[in-house]
């Protein structure tokens, strides 16, 4: 059993220690909870339970202290895949949803299991999530002051269960200032993949995380006998052909994982009961 959680990309990550040492703590905490939970419950049932703990923690870009659109609205995504039964949900866009992973988990109950925009908030507020705004002084006080400095903010997990079964969630604020109707790769195979062999959460930007088709490429190579360490390393390299900006987190059926950005920014923790590690 083995859990995986990212963090995203943070500019004032270089900058700011107390910042980074601050999410370093939140992820090391986490990842243990997480860690405890997969002792009782399924890898689809804990990377939900570690995304929506780090959607609660302002300190990420993702649920509470989401970044703001150009509109001063904020709008956020989230993926759910269940790496046994290759079903994947997500919300793209969604407004006012303290918890988006939740409403995406709910959607793999459906038959349309992806939803964007308005509708996507209004299938929430039917099935009883309520009106929540996520907005938090700081990210105010960045969309006023229309910073250039913007986080590269996603959140995701990775899991591996008692039973070999993998999962992987990813949620995310958005960028910051885009355009209204910007799609994230966080609800798309790019940003977040699964099957029975390899799961993989992406962050960094979804433009190019989506043009490289990363997730899906990573556990493609992963099927096809690559090690994960191979398959991350060989898909980042093509990223370089459009100077392509991500990191990613990666976990296979035997237990073998890897991480990987193309900046080193990205925050993130594992653990499998024995060994932790933190990395910025």
């Amino acid at each position: 059993m083995k859990v995986l959680i990212h963090g995203g990309f943070f500019s004032e990550s270089a900058t700011d220690d107390g910042t980074k040492q601050r999410k370093q703590a939140a992820l090391q905490q986490i990842v243990r909870k997480a860690f405890d939970y997969l002792q009782t419950h399924s890898a689809v049932e804990t990377v939900v339970f570690a995304v929506k703990l780090l959607e609660d923690d302002p300190l990420f870009n993702a649920g509470i202290g989401s970044q703001i659109q150009a509109d001063g609205k904020i709008r956020m995504s989230a993926s759910l895949m269940d790496g046994t039964t290759q079903k994947f949900s997500g919300v793209i866009n969604i407004e006012d949803v303290k918890n988006p992973i939740e409403v995406a988990l709910l959607l793999m109950q459906e038959d349309d299991r992806v939803l964007g925009g308005e509708p996507a908030t209004r299938y929430a507020r039917q099935k009883g999530f309520e009106v929540f705004s996520t907005e938090i002084p700081q990210r105010r006080n960045e969309y006023e002051a229309k910073l250039k400095s913007k986080g590269l903010g996603t959140v995701g997990c990775v899991a591996l269960d008692a039973n070999g079964r993998l999962a992987a969630a990813t949620s995310t604020g958005g960028k910051g200032f885009e355009i209204p109707g910007r799609i994230s790769d966080s609800a798309t195979v790019a940003g977040n993949f699964a099957t029975s062999v390899a799961a993989v959460s992406l962050t960094g930007v979804g433009e190019d995380i989506v043009s490289g088709a990363v997730a899906a490429k990573i556990v493609t190579r992963v099927t096809d006998g690559f090690s994960v360490e191979e398959a991350t390393k060989k898909t980042f390299n093509e990223l370089k052909v459009f100077d392509g900006f991500a990191g990613a987190i990666v976990l296979d059926a035997s237990g073998n994982s890897f991480h990987l950005d193309s900046h080193p920014k990205m925050v993130y923790a594992v653990f499998d009961g024995i060994e932790e590690d933190i990395f910025d």
